[in-house]
């Protein structure tokens, strides 16, 4: 298992960092001979001018990538928002081309993020906005809180390691938990999704959360857990009941990406950094 974690990490860097894809690049070596048959064979029958453009790994892929956590994170969130029709929709840090797109297709979204945002969106609204820091939230939480429903998806895991600019700050996450919940009002709903597992930072990736620490940091800060749900790029979603024996089981694992739906049923923090 070990080794498997270490080849899958080492595929991530290349990949993302460097842009380098062993298994597109196995898959195009093996398109290649296809290729060649294929274009023979249509420029036996075509005069027209033809210029070459290989797409050579797309015959190995399914129609549409289903088989990952964040394709069923954006789609869920996305649905219950729809169901709940809240009065005002903030966002922080979650997918611009996944998430909020969904949700901007059928109601108006604020989006914070730490990075600047320049294009215009229609059902957007973006505000450059650091989430640790309070003195960027204060002017929009004020004493009654700014929205009623409020989504960080796979964001606060990336918060103090200057992965987005951001400034290092080891307590980044719990700085991100408090004002999240400043911004929340009163019976507000929270969908917050991070890493949990065998509690670590990958520097400067994501932290991986033991999930006994993150839920206990959320009810600190007045947030109540309604839902704890396992996304998995294997199988489909799977709500599990947040008791010492589940949270035991999600601790133990190497990672597992959990959705947690919180409400905002206090304001009193105990949450001290």
């Amino acid at each position: 298992m070990k080794t498997k974690n270490t080849l899958l990490k080492l595929h991530w860097v290349l990949s993302s960092q460097f842009g380098f894809d062993i298994h597109r690049f196995l898959h195009s070596l093996h398109g290649l001979p296809r290729f060649i048959s294929d274009w023979r064979q249509f420029r036996r029958d075509y005069t027209g001018r033809l210029t070459l453009m290989p797409c050579l790994h797309d015959r190995f892929e399914e129609g549409g990538d289903t088989k990952n956590e964040y394709f069923w994170q954006d789609l869920l969130v996305a649905r219950w928002i729809y169901e709940a029709k809240p009065e005002r929709h903030v966002d922080v840090g979650s997918r611009i081309e996944g998430f909020v797109a969904h949700v901007a297709s059928f109601r108006k979204i604020e989006v914070f993020d730490v990075r600047s945002i320049t294009s215009q969106v229609p059902g957007v609204v973006f505000r450059q906005a650091d989430l640790m820091n309070l003195n960027s939230v204060h002017s929009y939480a004020g004493m009654n809180g700014y929205c009623d429903s409020l989504s960080c998806l796979h964001a606060l895991e990336h918060f103090g390691l200057g992965r987005y600019g951001d400034p290092i700050d080891v307590h980044g996450y719990k700085r991100g938990i408090s004002n999240l919940s400043k911004l929340l009002r009163l019976g507000g709903v929270l969908y917050l999704s991070v890493p949990m597992g065998k509690e670590r930072v990958d520097f400067n990736a994501n932290w991986v959360f033991d999930p006994h620490k993150i839920i206990r940091c959320a009810k600190a800060n007045g947030l109540e857990i309604k839902t704890l749900m396992v996304l998995s790029s294997t199988r489909k979603p799977l709500e599990v009941f947040p008791d010492e024996d589940s949270l035991d089981k999600l601790a133990a694992k190497h990672y597992n990406l959990v959705l947690l739906v919180c409400t905002k049923s206090k304001w009193e923090s105990h949450n001290h950094v």
